[in-house]
């Protein structure tokens, strides 16, 4: 019997989710702050930013030098997409997920240009039917105006859709929004801090996620 979706839309997060760039993140934050003040940062704290948009993080961690902070670590990032590998099973879920009728799509803190770039050295980019990026709103996770505005961009209410991601701010962006919170453990984010915040699933790999998503 075909399988059947169980939320009209699925929307993803993007870093640590669909995207294995969490180390490419950290050294991008370690490159910034070394080259920038000479301060190095830990692989913790990096971690725990993950899911801010930079001028958030930048701007409260260092706001003199903010904006030569977010320079140089996106010239890091840039230079070293093809670092960026994808989690085992995940893209052959998305074409699954396709293939049974749902849409998807990507909610990102990430800015489009390097969103997108992102998703097409993964083999993304046309899987999914829309892409929300930190260009695209004024508020950004964990508020919900992000994954309200995939909703709408999609035509469906929020209650129809399951936002995934890896992150504290992912599950509580997603409560916001009211939309199923799915938390995936292999990304950046600290499993029992996820598991505390009581989302509807807990996924530790590809078959348990598609479980959560597919009937």
């Amino acid at each position: 019997m075909p399988a059947t979706p169980r939320y009209r839309a699925i929307l993803f997060d993007l870093d640590g989710t669909l995207a294995d760039s969490v180390h490419l993140i950290v050294e991008s934050y370690e490159y910034a702050f070394a080259t920038v003040t000479g301060q190095s940062v830990t692989r913790a704290q990096a971690c725990s930013w993950i899911g801010e948009t930079l001028p958030v993080t930048f701007g409260r961690e260092d706001p003199e030098h903010a904006a030569a902070l977010e320079a140089a670590y996106r010239a890091y990032n840039n230079a070293n997409l093809h670092q960026i590998t994808g989690y085992p099973g995940v893209a052959e879920l998305l074409d699954d997920l396709r293939q049974a009728g749902a849409v998807i799509g990507v909610v990102t803190a990430k800015g489009r240009e390097s969103a997108e770039a992102s998703l097409q050295h993964l083999g993304l980019f046309g899987v999914i039917d829309v892409l929300c990026a930190r260009d695209d709103t004024t508020a950004h996770k964990p508020d919900p105006a992000p994954l309200l505005l995939a909703a709408a961009k999609l035509g469906i209410a929020p209650t129809e859709a399951a936002y995934v991601g890896d992150a504290v701010f992912d599950v509580q962006a997603a409560r916001a929004a009211g939309m199923t919170s799915i938390a995936v453990t292999w990304g950046a984010g600290i499993v029992g801090e996820l598991a505390a915040l009581g989302p509807d699933a807990l996924c530790d790999n590809a078959e348990q996620l598609r479980a959560a998503l597919l009937a």
